[in-house]
């Protein structure tokens, strides 16, 4: 019996671990660039990239539209999981942000001219090491582990979890995205999410930052989800999330195994909805082209600088708090309000420890159907 329950749990183990792409190509072309790339300062943090690829090739994604033998990064999300594991904040970076592209290597083996450039340019030309390292010039932090993921991966994770439930405040008709629903709650399906997730035309003000905030809402409800569910503590539960999580998976060589992604989410099992943030890179209109993004100075510094020295920041869900401001910048505390001329004396001692600066966002906490 114990042999037969061996048997069955290594067929298991192995099939999942097949499931998994190792992006051995990427792992070569960083390791040549190694000594550019950013240092880790902080021991035990992480920042892992996440790149929803718009790929038509492949299982089941044929049908959004014809394979031209390239792909871009659809979505491009920088995690980053605090030492200890006390918070993981969520990053959005705008496929339209203006940015510096290095030289790339092709899938040919030729290379790119460096361009400056949109950001979804680097996964078009140069595949996730161009897009990582792109990344890194653009943030100076290290990009410890990457993770992509197809439209095929993310409809079947959704479905794993019995579906995502999300509040709707008007009926949506998207014939673009194959989308129809009424207005109010509505669990979504593997197939509505993704929809939900990639329309533009139809929903909100139709602009990228709009798609991308709807994004970040969906991902904090499927934390939620998850972490309400126990699915991560339930053997029989996980099993066809990891199934599903696994199969349209590539990642860098040492996420490519069942252990590394086990490591991966025992970690952030724990983390409190609350200290699950998420939120848009500080961006405003790019000088010379509307319809493109650059980044708001210093903002976008100062939240960069805090991720890769593992400093916390905060999110509010606030219209007053914009994609760019922060509160210690753009926000008197009461102690800078009530603050002595200069040459007097306050008679309170001096709080050493300045409030983290906010940006707008979201947690998984919020419950937009409450």
């Amino acid at each position: 019996m114990l042999v037969v329950a061996g048997g069955v749990g290594w067929g298991v183990y192995a099939k999942l671990e097949g499931n998994i792409t190792p992006d051995e190509a990427a792992a070569a072309e960083l390791a040549r660039y190694e000594k550019e790339r950013p240092t880790s300062l902080v021991r035990d943090a992480q920042n892992i990239l996440l790149i929803g690829s718009d790929s038509r090739a492949g299982n089941g994604n044929r049908r959004y539209g014809r394979d031209s033998g390239t792909e871009r990064s659809d979505t491009t999300i920088l995690l980053h999981l605090s030492a200890g594991r006390r918070s993981a904040t969520a990053v959005s970076i705008p496929r339209d942000l203006m940015v510096h592209v290095p030289s790339c290597r092709r899938r040919d083996g030729t290379r790119t001219q460096p361009m400056f450039a949109m950001f979804n340019y680097a996964f078009q030309k140069g595949g996730s090491a161009c897009t990582i390292r792109t990344v890194e010039r653009l943030t100076d932090i290290r990009v410890d582990h990457h993770v992509v993921v197809d439209f095929h991966g993310f409809k079947e994770m959704v479905d794993a979890v019995d579906g995502v439930e999300i509040c709707l405040a008007k009926p949506i008709d998207d014939k673009a995205a194959r989308l129809r629903l009424p207005a109010g709650k509505v669990t979504l399906d593997g197939e509505q999410a993704l929809g939900y997730v990639r329309a533009r035309k139809t929903l909100g003000d139709g602009s990228d930052t709009d798609r991308m905030e709807r994004q970040q809402r969906f991902l904090a409800a499927l934390v939620h989800k998850v972490q309400s569910n126990d699915v991560l503590l339930n053997p029989v539960r996980l099993y066809p999330v990891l199934d599903a999580a696994t199969s349209s998976l590539t990642t860098d060589p040492a996420l490519a195994s069942l252990r590394g992604l086990y490591e991966l989410a025992r970690g952030v099992r724990d983390i409190p909805t609350e200290r699950v943030q998420f939120l848009t890179v500080p961006r405003e209109s790019y000088i010379y082209n509307a319809n493109r993004d650059q980044l708001v100075e210093p903002e976008a510094r100062r939240l960069f600088q805090r991720l890769r020295i593992d400093a916390p920041v905060e999110v509010v869900n606030s219209p007053e708090t914009s994609q760019g401001p922060s509160r210690d910048s753009s926000h008197k505390s009461s102690r800078d309000r009530d603050a002595k001329p200069a040459g007097r004396q306050s008679n309170g001692p001096a709080d050493p420890t300045p409030p983290a600066p906010t940006f707008r966002g979201n947690t998984a906490a919020e419950n937009p159907c409450g």
